[in-house]
């Protein structure tokens, strides 16, 4: 449900410790805005670890007794991998075929990321004064603290979720996010303009052509098994070629946000057909590639992969 008006001034006074259970002062997290911080993050009132994700706002944990729980992230919502999305549900962005597909890709991207990043961790789990422990399906409803971040609150600002107001307390922050992440079309607001994913240079205005159109991001793989600096072959992007004629990848790039990037030569992949690009070292053939690095490029808690054309046009721009 979104905010109902934007003539109202709203003042938000934040509660330290949350959870219910003690008054502990809470710790800050995240970019300031006007001079606060963007968003508190509560004490834990208990400690689990993540043992499945359901997809991006739903997890099951484990208590240190053995018992196990259901956790709806309070205040996200991520878009669905298991059922149909309702554009009308994401402010903005169209109700047509192209829309709805483009949410399903953030939807597991959305999902991707809370794998990457909570299943296997310990973290810790607080509660919203103005919510019940409950909600439907009788799952707990709870934020998530993963080494000292709110990662309900990282969904909503790298845009893998919007908003769910359930008059949660830190609503309006949340929707400061939100803006912030739509403005700037990062996750699932670059569904506001779905034509624009493939088809749109979005560099400098162009447009792609041909079979350039036909290039896709197939799977993202940002945290590699253990520590990822000594891992880096574990650590890939792929590329597929969805067209119906053989693709020309030399002179095309890959790149993420820091600016690190890599060119491709002498390589042709045929329909269908994919590449995979790791991080680390290796012998080079038509189905996969080596960036040759010594350390990591894609960051675990979120990144964008931009793939360029030989003329420097963007033909790709995938965050997760």
């Amino acid at each position: 449900m979104r905010r109902l008006g934007v003539g109202f001034v709203v003042v938000l006074v934040v509660v330290a410790g949350c959870s219910g259970f003690t008054d502990p002062p809470s710790r800050s997290a995240g970019t300031a805005v006007d001079g606060q911080p963007a968003v508190d993050v509560p004490q834990p009132a208990v400690t689990v670890t993540v043992t499945a994700v359901v997809d991006g706002d739903t997890v099951q944990v484990a208590y240190g007794n053995g018992t196990a729980d259901t956790v709806r992230l309070v205040g996200v919502d991520t878009p669905e991998v298991q059922a149909e999305n309702d554009p009308a549900e994401f402010e903005g962005v169209p109700e047509t075929a192209a829309g709805v597909s483009c949410l399903r890709g953030a939807g597991t991207n959305a999902s991707s990321l809370a794998k990457q990043r909570l299943l296997g961790e310990t973290v810790g789990l607080a509660f919203d004064p103005e919510l019940n422990r409950r909600g439907y399906y009788d799952r707990l409803l709870a934020y998530v603290v993963l080494e000292g971040s709110l990662f309900n609150y990282r969904l909503v600002e790298t845009g893998h979720a919007r908003v769910y107001d359930s008059g949660f307390e830190r609503a309006e922050r949340f929707y400061a996010a939100e803006d912030r992440a739509r403005t700037e079309r990062r996750g699932l607001w670059r569904c506001v303009d779905p034509g624009e994913l493939t088809r749109t240079a979005i560099a400098d205005g162009g447009t792609i052509t041909g079979s350039a159109s036909d290039v896709a991001i197939t799977d993202i793989h940002a945290d590699a098994a253990g520590n990822d600096n000594q891992n880096l072959n574990d650590e890939y992007v792929t590329l597929t070629n969805t067209g119906e004629t053989a693709l020309d990848l030399s002179g095309w790039t890959v790149s993420d946000e820091a600016g690190h990037q890599y060119t491709f030569t002498d390589l042709s992949i045929g329909p269908n057909a994919s590449v995979t690009l790791y991080t680390g070292r290796g012998t080079d053939t038509d189905t996969e590639r080596y960036w040759d690095r010594d350390g990591a490029v894609w960051n675990n808690d979120g990144d964008t992969v931009v793939v360029r054309t030989p003329s420097g046009e963007t033909a790709l721009r995938q965050s997760y």
